[in-house]
């Protein structure tokens, strides 16, 4: 197998940078442009705060300031992905009040960090964002913010509150940690729309939610609990948690206990994995399934091996890779009560309040597609919500984009998918144009897959 150089999604902490955060630096501002003059925006309920007039909001301008974190987006793209630029506003970076001290982005060690961006251009709408995996709040400027941007939406993301492989050590109960994504995400939806409205004069007319992994996870979250809030969403492959299973602790055992020997391939295809997509295990074996299944089982099951991981699921990459051994014969059936309660505190239901569009890649070896979107569209459907949803299988795209540079010719990135899924959610939203009925998407014809996708199976640039 070649040399991996795509940083799994839900270990993207494992690299210095990704520790450490972004290097101090001084992006280009704009002083004298006239955002300079509305850049203090109070955000509602943010115990700190720091705003900047900048004259391009997306990376190719915020590369190497503190602005921004390449770093924490490493594997989330494919490396020829083109994104637009020159995009002028302001940004606001803070934090809401929170006890725990896991996010170190800007020498501040404090947790619940956040991002607003304001483009001086605004088209009345926000799209609002929580970071994928473990990651932290720019882990999406590539892959979601530049492109909103560049249309005109303000934009805000939250590293959820908790971040890094100890996730799990914050909060007092099994699942508090997880629970609090979903807190943070909402409070910070309504502090951004104030925030919006602070800055041009009147609340946003449109305010769409979308993710990556658990961002699509909290997307589905949010659209059952707070529609209210939100006029749509679009879910890139969302973890998906019932109380009963299928999950990660569900699903993820018998891959465990594959590495050791103690499990064969068909009980990966009896969990969920698809055939096909073993040329991905080697790689997770390595970077996913141990650390996944490790530390969300200390989350929601912390007294099944207490000793493993223990107060920290490693220092070097070596240990927080390891998986741990008894995690090869953990069987979620058979825990007690108390820890379905725990799975059911942040449990997702399908009834959806607003349109949610669905991707999920046929070759996921993370969240195989089978034991997560496909079950949550039948719980959709089966709580009466299927018209206000579509799915769509993106046929070779897998969890991360980003090992399609190692496997050009099996992959095929979802990013530029998601891009036309989020045009055929605002077409839906705001002009009542019904997406394509689900379905699998191929390989454009034109052969162009870094850059185009069409949900109706037609060419059509994604960008």
């Amino acid at each position: 197998m070649r040399p991996c150089r795509a940083v799994p999604l839900l270990a993207a902490a494992l690299t210095a940078a990704a520790l450490t955060g972004p290097t101090p630096a001084t992006a280009t501002a704009a002083d004298d442009r006239p955002c300079a003059r509305r850049e203090h925006v109070r955000v509602p309920g943010a115990a700190f705060q720091r705003s900047a007039c900048l004259a391009d909001l997306t990376t190719t301008g915020l590369a190497g300031t503190p602005y921004t974190d390449l770093a924490d987006q490493a594997g989330l793209t494919a490396a020829a992905t083109r994104t637009p630029s020159g995009v002028p506003g302001v940004q606001i970076d803070g934090y809401f009040p929170d006890s725990s001290r896991f996010n170190a982005t800007h020498g501040w060690r404090h947790d619940a960090q956040f991002v607003i961006r304001l483009p001086d251009r605004w088209n009345g709408g926000l799209v609002v964002t929580g970071a994928p995996g473990t990651r932290k709040q720019y882990a999406t400027d590539k892959a979601i913010s530049d492109q909103v941007l560049a249309r005109g939406f303000a934009y805000a993301a939250t590293d959820k509150g908790n971040n890094g492989v100890d996730f799990h050590r914050d909060g007092r109960r099994p699942g508090d940690a997880v629970a609090e994504w979903n807190t943070r995400t909402t409070q910070l939806t309504r502090a951004a729309r104030r925030a919006v409205a602070r800055h041009y004069g009147h609340a946003p007319r449109r305010t769409y939610i979308t993710g990556i992994s658990n961002g699509g996870y909290l997307t589905r979250w949010q659209l059952e609990n707070h529609p209210e809030l939100y006029d749509g969403g679009v879910d890139w492959e969302g973890a998906l948690w019932t109380a009963g299973g299928p999950h990660l602790l569900t699903f993820l055992p018998p891959a465990v206990a594959r590495m050791s020997g103690a499990a064969r391939d068909e009980d990966l295809y009896a969990a969920g994995f698809a055939r096909g997509s073993e040329f991905l295990w080697p790689y997770h074996e390595k970077a996913y399934w141990g650390l996944t299944q490790k530390i969300y089982r200390a989350e929601f099951d912390p007294s099944y091996d207490p000793a493993c991981p223990g107060p920290s699921a490693g220092t070097t990459t070596e240990q927080i890779l390891a998986p741990c051994p008894s995690d090869a014969f953990y069987d979620y059936a058979s825990r007690p009560a108390s820890v379905h309660r725990a799975v059911a505190r942040v449990a997702l239901t399908g009834r959806v309040g607003r349109p949610l569009i669905t991707l999920h890649g046929d070759l996921d070896a993370l969240l195989p597609k089978a034991a997560d979107s496909d079950v949550y569209a039948r719980m959709v459907d089966a709580s009466g919500r299927g018209p206000l949803h579509r799915s769509y299988t993106i046929r070779g795209g897998t969890h991360a984009d980003g090992l399609y540079d190692m496997y050009p010719d099996r992959l095929r990135p979802i990013l530029p998918c998601h891009r036309s899924a989020f045009d055929a959610l605002t077409a839906w939203v705001e002009r009542g144009v019904r997406p394509p009925a689900d379905r699998t998407v191929g390989r454009p014809a034109d052969g162009d897959v870094v850059d185009s996708c069409a949900l109706d199976g037609r060419t059509a640039s994604g960008r």
